[in-house]
C-alpha cells in the first residue's frame, strides 16, 4: 500500500488532501468543483485499496463488457462550511449500497471533526451505453468492505 492512497479501517476509506492556491477561488476559499475532485481521488484510492487495480479492472472488464466506462449516475451533494488554503482534509468514503451494476458511497470532506461537504453518489458500471453488472471480484469487495462498516 501506497501511503499516497489513503488507507482503509473498519469500512471507510480515508484519503487525505492538502488545498493549494489552485483549488481556491479568488477569495482563497475551495471552489466547489475542486471538492468533486478530491473525491473522485477518494473513490478511485478506495477501488485501488481493495483490489480494484485501475489497469488491471480494465484489462478483465475490458475482456467482459467491450467499451466499458465507470460514470458518476447520480449525486446529492451538501456544502456545509468552507475550506481554505493549506487545509489539510480528509476525505472519508464509505461504501453504502452495493447492487449488480452500481454502488452507492457515502462520502464526506472532514477537517478534523468538523465536516465540511457530504455526498452520496451512485456510480454504474456501463458497456455498450447499458449498464452492466459490476466484475464479481469487484462488487465482493465492495460488498465485504459494507459489512465491515457495520455496527
Amino acid at each position: 500500500m501506497n501511503s499516497l492512497d489513503g488507507s482503509i479501517a473498519n469500512g471507510r476509506h480515508t484519503q487525505p488532501v492538502r488545498v493549494y492556491y489552485e483549488d481556491t477561488d479568488f477569495s482563497g476559499v475551495v471552489y466547489h468543483a475542486s471538492y468533486l475532485r478530491f473525491m473522485e481521488r477518494g473513490r478511485t484510492n478506495y477501488l485501488r485499496l481493495i483490489g480494484a487495480d485501475h489497469r488491471a479492472l480494465f484489462e478483465q472488464a475490458a475482456a467482459e463488457a467491450p467499451g466499458f466506462a465507470f460514470v458518476v449516475r447520480h449525486m446529492d451533494i451538501a456544502f456545509r462550511k468552507p475550506a481554505h488554503m493549506d487545509d489539510v482534509l480528509d476525505i472519508v468514503t464509505v461504501p453504502e449500497e452495493v447492487k449488480g451494476a452500481s454502488v452507492t458511497l457515502h462520502q464526506q470532506v472532514m477537517r478534523g471533526e468538523e465536516l465540511i461537504v457530504e455526498a452520496h453518489v451512485q456510480v454504474a458500471f456501463v458497456s455498450g451505453g447499458r449498464a452492466r453488472p459490476i466484475p464479481k471480484p469487484l462488487r465482493i469487495a465492495m460488498k465485504a468492505d459494507q459489512d465491515a462498516g457495520q455496527p
